[in-house]
């Protein structure tokens, strides 16, 4: 894959974990005070992952074509534990 493929493809893997994370913060509000902290306290993890994952999408963008692949690898990494968090969230708050 391409520097210019793999940033659209993790420029719309952000875009769909937002969404997500809107829906959870949704959800929160109509959920009684014991599940709201559960709920904000999932939230503020994802919420950690994706920043750590909107980084590595920047450095990628910010690359040179020539040196994208390094960064790519944190990338991969960031991209991995956010979505295991996205997944277990999601699982645990159905």
């Amino acid at each position: 894959m391409d520097k210019n493929s793999y940033q659209e493809k993790m420029k719309q893997q952000l875009d769909e974990w937002q969404a997500e994370m809107d829906k959870l913060q949704a959800k929160a509000k109509e959920a009684s005070a014991d599940m709201q902290a559960k709920y904000q306290e999932e939230i503020e993890t994802l919420r950690q992952k994706r920043d750590e994952m909107q980084e590595e999408y920047e450095k990628v963008h910010s690359s040179s074509m020539e040196a994208w692949e390094e960064f790519k690898k944190g990338a991969d990494q960031a991209w991995d534990n956010m979505a295991q968090a996205m997944k277990s969230a999601m699982n645990r708050f159905k």
